[in-house]
């Protein structure tokens, strides 16, 4: 007698409890860019709404791939690096900066990913040991990048008379402040 093989016709001796469900066809769809807003252009000074430096005034210095702004305070004056942000989290004021002299074109998403550290399996013991939050450490290459933005961004501020203490003075409301009344 020959052993039934598990390609030929014959049914299985046994059925499975539930039946197995065919994975649905998915379509994968490239999503587009965010179009950025038209009041947003390299130059604008932007209002930070949320995150750390919320109140910030900061330079829009170029839109990203990935639909994000590419932002700086500068660093030496309010204090708020090159960074990454939604354009859902600004208000687009009427001022300008004129921003052809700085360099940014090495500046893209990857530039801000995260490198992929692995993450250690840790005990019990270790878990309740409380240690601090151990604080971020910034690159040389980033703290370098930073001082290259600053330095050919501050000329530009300093073209401009009285954009040095714009951009280093806080937006805020008060209490009789109407914000939808407001003219940036």
């Amino acid at each position: 007698m020959v052993a039934a093989s598990g390609t030929s016709g014959k049914s299985p001796r046994y059925y499975p409890a539930e039946d197995v469900k065919a994975p649905k066809p998915s379509y994968k769809v490239k999503q587009n860019a965010a179009k950025v807003r038209k009041s947003i252009t390299p130059g604008t000074v932007l209002i930070l709404l949320a995150g750390r430096f919320r109140g910030s005034r900061v330079v829009c210095l170029k839109p990203l791939e990935s639909g994000l702004l590419l932002v700086s305070g500068p660093y030496k004056i309010n204090g708020v690096p090159i960074r990454r942000v939604s354009q859902a989290y600004v208000i687009a004021t009427s001022t300008k900066v004129d921003v052809k002299g700085v360099d940014v074109s090495k500046f893209n998403d990857d530039y801000f990913s995260r490198a992929n550290d692995p993450v250690k399996a840790e005990g019990e013991d270790e878990f309740f040991t409380g240690d601090a939050p151990k604080a971020a450490i910034v690159s040389d290459e980033r703290k370098a990048d930073q001082k290259a933005v600053d330095a050919s961004l501050l000329k530009a501020v300093a073209a401009v008379p009285m954009m040095e203490g714009y951009l280093a003075a806080k937006f805020s409301l008060s209490e009789n402040d109407r914000p939808h009344k407001m003219l940036f």
